[in-house]
């Protein structure tokens, strides 16, 4: 049989000589990623089996980055069981509260790498797709069940092939290009599905930016976002793992259940308005809109390319008086990169406030909570009623391109009016 490369990998993590589409398949797991909730609801779950131990301490990322450092009793106490959790079960890869957002984190640290399968205890794990191998979010009871086991079952996707041509222009990011995605399948479009992405288009996307795309696949209800590997992948990785790894190809007949083609050339900024990132629209429908807040970061756009293109954009001018800007970088890696280059300095010169990395902002939990009624533009991946504060905000997505020019204007604007 002729597989595609979420095929492929299921099959080689399964002990089946063969597999297809809609099969459910048992897999061993190479890696499993938990954060807060393992405070939440894993520990309690997993105690319930009456188990001492776990099936590998060292095949387990435990980082806490979604409320770090703790804002409330609550959450102290959540991390308190995370912690105790750990420690009993001798977690070895306890990566604690100052190194940034789980899935920047768990890359950079060469944990990601080609033909894994990685699961975690949050829906955007499917960002490590990126680098070539599946990963996915799982619940609590499914965490629980790898936690014991090592193994869990999957059901084989059919795979939509990506095809991308072109190269973005100026102004525009691989955000614009998600949110197209997303806009054009709906958020229902690609419910279980592999998204695969090909072409010569896919490889001028850099490191960064391909991460902005697998991470928001799951807004299109896929199971897996994968990109082919090529020389950026293989230089990226060179520098943060010395574990052997395989790229993993599709084969040459491997069959997509729909095949969909882009330019590039011709993507343009696109906003995701209230409640859904697949409420999309051009730029130009939603331009002058006011905003109360411009937010920049989380694991969707909190990468060095993002914070640069936003400094480019906001270097030597003043944010709208009466709108806020705050920047979370994803990492502290990414941190003390922005600080060496001059672009920490940037922001708070134009008026912004940087803090530190965290899920904070994104999820409304303790920074840059937003009022009633108030608006923002953020670069974050969900805009849910309440997702960032009040039930009655409102929250529009963008890239960072977009959340930078609207930030000086007060307003949502187009990036490619303003000269950076």
């Amino acid at each position: 049989m002729n597989y595609t490369i979420a095929e492929k990998i299921l099959k080689e993590h399964s002990e089946q000589e063969r597999i297809s589409p809609s099969e459910f398949v048992d897999c061993n797991i190479d890696l499993i990623m938990v954060h807060e909730q393992l405070g939440g609801r894993i520990h309690e779950e997993y105690e319930k089996l009456a188990i001492d131990h776990v099936w590998d301490p060292k095949k387990i990322f435990f980082i806490l980055d979604h409320w770090v450092p703790a804002p409330t009793i609550n959450a102290a106490q959540m991390h308190q069981d995370c912690r105790a959790f750990a420690k009993k079960y001798k977690f070895v890869h306890n990566i604690g509260i100052d190194k940034g957002i789980c899935h920047q984190v768990l890359p950079e640290m060469g944990f990601a790498r080609p033909g894994m399968l990685i699961v975690g205890s949050d829906s955007h794990t499917t960002t490590y797709g990126t680098f070539n191998c599946l990963s996915t979010g799982i619940g609590a009871t499914d965490v629980s069940v790898v936690f014991a086991t090592g193994k869990l079952w999957l059901k084989v996707p059919e795979s939509y092939k990506i095809s991308i041509s072109g190269e973005l222009n100026k102004g525009v990011m691989s955000k614009d290009f998600i949110l197209t995605l997303i806009g054009d399948l709906s958020t229902k479009g690609a419910i279980y599905k592999s998204l695969e992405f090909h072409g010569s288009g896919a490889e001028s996307l850099s490191i960064d930016g391909r991460m902005t795309i697998s991470n928001m696949v799951v807004e299109a209800g896929a199971k897996f976002g994968v990109f082919l590997p090529d020389k950026k992948m293989k230089e990226w990785l060179m520098g943060r793992t010395k574990e052997r790894y395989k790229f993993v190809i599709p084969d040459n007949n491997a069959f997509y259940e729909k095949t969909i083609e882009y330019d590039l050339s011709e993507i343009t900024p696109v906003v995701a308005k209230p409640s859904s990132p697949g409420n999309t629209a051009k730029i130009e429908e939603v331009e002058g809109i006011e905003i109360d807040q411009a937010f920049l970061g989380s694991c969707t756009n909190g990468r060095m390319e993002d914070l640069r293109i936003a400094a480019k954009i906001l270097d030597g001018k003043k944010v709208h008086p009466y709108t806020r800007l705050i920047i979370t970088p994803a990492s502290k890696e990414i941190y003390k990169e922005a600080l060496k280059e001059g672009l920490i300095e940037i922001f708070i010169k134009v008026g912004g406030v940087v803090t530190n990395p965290t899920c904070g902002a994104c999820i409304g939990g303790h920074l840059g909570v937003l009022g009633e009624e108030e608006v923002c533009i953020s670069s974050t991946n969900r805009n849910f009623k309440g997702r960032m504060g009040a039930a009655s905000s409102q929250v529009y997505l963008a890239s960072p391109a977009t959340v930078a020019a609207s930030a000086l204007k007060g307003k949502i604007t187009d990036p490619r009016e303003v000269r950076h």
